[in-house]
């Protein structure tokens, strides 16, 4: 694929695109995949992995509650990985990652997931360029492996939204209440990395495109959902489910 260049997609939707009729086919969609989803759970056929990254207050935990609670929670599992355990960083980087990936009739979320330990991990020179290149190949191989032998079908997408944006937010969770639990002081240093983490990510999306990327747009929330929440209904659609017949 060509590389992908962040600085030059927005970070907003379409001047086109009305936030009112958006929101409205944003709701439709969710019906649907509530259907979907059932279908999905009955069938026991697929499963579906939706990798979510970005940057800090990108708006990671409000794709999970605006587009994925419409579902039956028996279906759907969440997994943040946040820093490895001692017991983890004995093992494979891929170790803790192999036991969250969703059965068959599953829709499993990694809100952050296994592209860390090729982020955040290069940026502050934990892993050196060479590990780093290993890790790719093995994530490559590992996305392969569960699409081949589990019928897994992965949708990763990045969440573009501005450093502006990303300012605006973090700033936020010093002011309003019902969003200070979110406050981490260490935030803003990592915002001051931008420039690194754009990188990084650039040189993410290059190598590691054998399931490829959206690039989703979210300086406006309503955007982002309707394009996350449209990627996993066309994709359940094409899979042509049917529900099971009697038991015999």
């Amino acid at each position: 694929m060509s590389k992908i260049s962040l600085k030059d997609i927005s970070t907003r939707a379409p001047k086109d695109f009305s936030k009112k009729e958006t929101k409205d086919n944003t709701s439709k969609i969710l019906e649907e995949l509530d259907d979907l989803q059932n279908l999905l759970f009955a069938e026991n056929q697929h499963a579906i992995l939706v990798v979510i990254q970005g940057m800090d207050a990108s708006g990671k935990d409000g794709v999970v509650k605006n587009v994925f609670t419409s579902m039956n929670p028996q279906g759907v599992k969440v997994k943040s990985f946040k820093a490895p355990t001692a017991e983890e960083l004995s093992h494979d980087f891929l170790w803790r990652i192999h036991s969250n990936a969703p059965a068959k009739g599953m829709i499993q979320i990694f809100n952050r997931s296994y592209y860390e330990d090729i982020l955040i991990t290069r940026v502050h020179k934990w892993c050196d360029d060479i590990t780093a290149k290993k890790r790719m190949n093995a994530i490559n191989d590992f996305e392969k492996l569960l699409f081949l032998h589990n019928n897994t079908h992965i949708l990763k997408f990045y969440l573009h939204v501005s450093p502006e944006e990303q300012q605006e937010r973090l700033n936020e969770r010093l002011k309003n209440p019902s969003k200070m639990w979110k406050y981490n002081a260490n935030d803003f240093e990592e915002a001051k990395l931008w420039d690194i983490y754009m990188q990084m990510y650039e040189d993410c999306f290059e190598n590691c495109s054998v399931i490829p990327w959206t690039i989703v747009p979210s300086d406006q929330n309503w955007y982002k959902e309707y394009i996350i929440a449209s990627a996993l209904k066309d994709t359940l659609t094409e899979l042509k489910m049917q529900y099971p017949g009697l038991k015999k």
